[in-house]
Formats: C-alpha cells, structure tokens, sequence
C-alpha cells in the first residue's frame, strides 16, 4: 500500500470504520443464524436418520466437515469487524498524535509542510554582543524544531503500521472465509486471532500512559485524543480510565459505574465466596444503592474509584471535583470498609459538603471521600481475626496509602478546570496519619489546607513539617476521644484492649505515631470541637457529624470554614 500523506491522516474520519466494524458484526450474526439453520435443518436430520453403513459414515464425516468450516467461516467474519475497530483505534490515536503535533508546532511559530518537515522561525541576526544569546536560541529552535518532526513523523510511521496490519488481516480474515477452503477449522481460525499482526490494533489500549506516568502526563494524554477515540476507550475498556488519577472526574465516573457492575455481577457468578468475597461483594451492592439513591442528587454524587484491590477501593465525591471552586478530600481509618464508605463515610463527606455550603453559599464545593489504601481493621476486630494490635497499629499501611493519596490529590490538580482549586486534605484518626505522611513526602501534596481530627499522630513533631505554612495545619480533638491520647504502640493496644478508656491514658505530649497534633509544641491551629463522652470511643466518631447529631455541629462547621478559606470565622480553643 501506498504511504499514507499527512494531509490524509490530518483529514480523514476514520470514525467510519467503527460504523462498518458494526454492520460486519450485524453480518458475523446473520451468518451465524445461517449456520444454525444448516444444522438443525440439515446436518441434526442426517445425524438423526439412522442411516448405516459406508456411505452413511462418509456422508457424516463430510457433514462434520462442512459444518466446521461454517463455524470457521463465522469465526473469520467476526474477526474482520475486530479488525476494523482496532484499525480505528490505531489510526486515530496517530491522527490525535499527529494534530497534537501541528498544533504545538504552528503556535510555537514554525511551519509545517506537506512532507512533514518543519521549518524553524526565523530568528533576528544579533550584533556581535549578542552572537552569544543567539546561538543558544537557534539551538533550542533547532532542538524543538526536531521534536516536532520526529512526532509527526512517529504519527505517520504509527497510522502506516496499523493501515499495513489492517490490510493483511482484512484480506486473509475475508479470503478465507469466502473461500471455505480445505483445512479451514475452527481451530486454525482461532490461531488466526491470536496473530503477532494483531499488535498494532490494541493501539488506544497500549498507549495509555504507563503506571508510572504523572497525573499530568495522563490529563495531556486524554487530552490528545479525539472526542471518538475517547468514547470507544470508555465503552470498550472502562477498567483502564476508572482509578486513572488524572482523567476528568466525569470521565472516572462513567467508567467505573461499568466497572461496578461488572465486578457486582463476577462475585455474584462465583459458585462459591470466602468471606472476605462476600463482604466486599455486599460492600460492592452499597455503593451501587447509595449512587441509585443519589440519582439527580444536589449535589450530584460522583464515583471515582472502585476495585477489589486489597480489602476493596471505593472513592465518592459529592460534587464535581474539577469545577469547584474547593474540595475536601477526606481519608477515614480504622476498620474503614467499601460498605462504610457507601454508608458513614458518604454521609460524613455529604456533612462537610453542607457545612461548606453553610460558610459560603456560593463557594462551589466538592467533598471526596478516598478509601484508596488498606486501613488496619477496628480495634473491635483483632480479637476475632487473632491480629496482634501492635504489629497492626503501624505506619506500615499509611506509608503505603500516604504515596496513592497524594497521587489521588496530583491527579484532582491535574483534571481541575480553569483556576486551581483550593484543596484540603481531611484525614480522620488512622486516616489522618495517611494524610500527615503523604504531607510529607517529597514535593508535599497538592493541598492547601491539612485538617487531622480524632489523630494518634502523623510521624511529625511540628506543624511546619506537614506545609510550607503552618498556619494552614489544624486539628481538632475532642478532650475525651482516647485515640488523640494513645501512648506508647505496645501499651496503648494493651490498655484499648483492657477496656481503659479514659482522658488520662497519655500525658506526655508524644502519641502512638508521633507528637500530639493539638500539643503546644506541635504548632498546628486548634479548632473547638465537642468535648465527647467520657469512657467511650463514641467521642472519636463525632468530628464528622450531622445537624442530626445534638452538641456535635461545632466540629463540622468549623472543617466547613476552613475548607471555604473562612479562617476568621473558624472557633478555636487552646492546644493540650
């Protein structure tokens, strides 16, 4: 085949090749219907008869014979509608590519000519004094104008593969199948599908930015598609965009809706669950009941992630992350499971949707809550799991979800529309020693606010270690919630276990995973919080709550404020 030009590539709706792998699927079917009609008029009749002898065994091996290369012959035609779309898939990723390409190149100034070749701009002659200077900007024109010529050419040299491979298959898949020769089976036809001439129509699949790529890298990625490459991507691989950070929340949203039921339905075909199964697969069934319940909600809810990866992921927003104005991501702890994140934890990210709304009603909010990691199970569970609270109870897994966090944040950064946002990063009890390690990370986080509430510690002894300013660190504590006092790692589990719930379990300023967020020392903003029962965990659950829950509303209002800038109006108390 000829070379394809660029102006061809640049120009042509390769989306009609989607159209024509369907109405080869519509003729897959009908031929199908056909060979059903052989076998069940004809070849069952034969089987059917009785008949003996030479003749009626030549005759059963010639009717096996035929209705193998009728199948094989289906097979062939469905192959050929596979062939079209992953042609299309191909071609247009190099279209996209090449476009991307043309785009940059004509606003950088340069020219593009039919061929490919890129022309430079013309740079001024300088003056002696500045012969210097000049050199060094006629080299990076050079260097940029040679990247601009190896992508263009890359995009064509990627649509030629593709048009070669489509090419071959199209003629063998169509040959075959319209020939019926001798040897033709369903067996050689499935070797057929399995081809290393098949490689290049996995293009939009394979593309796809590695596991290592930036938020960033991804967003342009998705970007440099076209509108019909990025539906096809979403209706045929929606495993691949659902826990993509970067990609646009609406885009994650849609995929995983499928990817949801798709793994509702793979445990529900399971003859048999372990335990672990059926709890993540009644986990499962509470997010699609929540986002069933919150169908044309106000504010919409969003699904951002979902998998069975470790104990199970669940991410959901209420609100559009990537037009609000601010957005509270908020990381639970112990004992957290995919069903709460349905249940308690949508309800606590919806409070502190509607305690920003109370501060500032014309913010524009999105509140995420992020069970991306795996959260030690609650202290009501280690004895019944024979887990020892001391070897649970370490930073092991908030190291894990601290780096998946902050990548969550990037990926928000990233897909976010127009103006950044104003970010807080919320975490609660285990969940706040998550937020507090990826605070520290190298580069930080892309928040601007950091909120611990109910918090055994963050590996940190100061404020300043979580942000750049500390002013922008807070904390809120009640004064009888036990897991803001924890001591010592091995002590403390010892106590928790022993029913010793009192204030008084740590005095020292150090606790179970560093220095007390709300110590003096620690230099974090103090906000008022309900002081909580006496003797009992129900004071570690309240930082969250409703208007439902009487004596509690202080604690959520003032996240609100913070999480809408309104600093001034946040109520304070004294560090411990």
């Amino acid at each position: 085949m000829s070379a394809i030009g660029l102006a061809e590539l640049r120009d042509t709706d390769f989306a009609v090749l989607y159209r024509a792998a369907e109405a080869y699927e519509r003729l897959h079917e009908e031929f199908g219907g056909h060979a059903d009609a052989w076998d069940g008029a004809v070849a069952d009749r034969v089987r059917a008869s009785g008949w003996r002898g030479e003749a009626g065994e030549a005759a059963g091996r010639a009717l096996l014979l035929t209705t193998g290369r009728l199948r094989a012959a289906q097979a062939e035609l469905g192959m050929v509608g596979e062939v079209l779309r992953g042609a299309a898939d191909a071609l247009l990723l190099a279209q996209s590519q090449l476009r991307q390409a043309l785009a940059e190149a004509r606003e950088a100034g340069y020219g593009v000519d039919a061929d490919g070749e890129v022309a430079g701009p013309e740079l001024p002659e300088g003056l002696a004094a500045a012969q210097e200077h000049d050199l060094e900007e006629r080299s990076a024109a050079e260097d940029r104008r040679q990247e601009y010529r190896a992508r263009i050419a890359a995009a064509r040299a990627q649509a030629e593969r593709a048009d070669r491979a489509a090419d071959g298959q199209l003629r063998h898949h169509i040959a075959t199948a319209h020939q019926g020769a001798a040897g033709l089976t369903l067996q050689s036809a499935a070797t057929h599908r399995l081809g290393p001439a098949d490689a290049p129509f996995d293009a939009l699949r394979k593309a796809l930015p590695g596991p290592d790529a930036t938020p960033a890298a991804v967003h342009a990625w998705w970007l440099s598609l076209t509108p019909v490459g990025r539906e096809h991507l979403l209706r045929t691989h929606p495993e691949l965009l659902g826990d993509r950070d970067g990609l646009p929340a609406a885009v994650r949203d849609q995929a995983n809706r499928v990817n949801l039921r798709t793994l509702i339905d793979g445990y529900a075909r399971k003859a048999e669950l372990s335990g672990e199964e059926r709890e993540l697969l009644a986990g499962l069934r509470a997010v699609r009941d929540r986002l069933a319940t919150a169908t044309g909600s106000r504010p919409p809810l969003l699904l951002l992630g979902v998998g069975a990866t470790g104990q199970g992921r669940a991410v959901l927003s209420w609100g559009d992350p990537d037009t609000a104005r601010h957005t509270c991501a908020y990381v639970p702890g112990l004992g957290t499971t995919v069903a709460a994140v349905a249940g308690r934890d949508a309800d606590r990210a919806l409070h502190v949707w509607q305690a920003a709304e109370r501060a500032d009603p014309a913010a524009g909010t999105a509140s995420v809550v992020w069970l991306g990691y795996d959260p030690p199970p609650g202290l009501d569970r280690f004895g019944e799991q024979g887990l020892d609270p001391a070897e649970v109870l370490s930073t092991e897994r908030a190291e894990r979800g601290a780096t998946s966090y902050a990548r969550f944040l990037a990926g928000l950064r990233a897909a976010h529309q127009g103006d950044p946002a104003h970010v807080t990063a919320l975490g609660h009890s285990y969940g706040s020693t998550t937020v507090g390690l990826a605070a520290r990370l190298p580069g930080g986080i892309a928040a601007q606010e950091v909120v611990l509430v109910g918090s055994p510690g963050v590996g940190a002894d100061r404020a300043d270690q979580l942000a750049a300013d500390p002013g922008h660190v807070w904390v809120g504590e009640a004064e009888n919630d036990p897991v803001t006092r924890l001591p010592a790692p091995r002590d403390a589990a010892a106590r928790l276990l022993g029913g010793v719930l009192t204030a008084k379990l740590g005095e020292s300023d150090q606790r179970y995973f560093g220095a007390d967020p709300a110590g003096e020392a620690f230099g974090a903003r103090r906000f008022r919080v309900a002081d909580g029962p006496a003797g009992s965990f129900a004071s570690h659950s309240d930082y969250l709550d409703g208007p439902d829950t009487p004596g509690t509303l202080e604690s959520v209002d003032n996240i609100g404020r913070i999480v809408t800038g309104q600093y001034e109006r946040v109520t304070t108390q004294p560090a411990r």
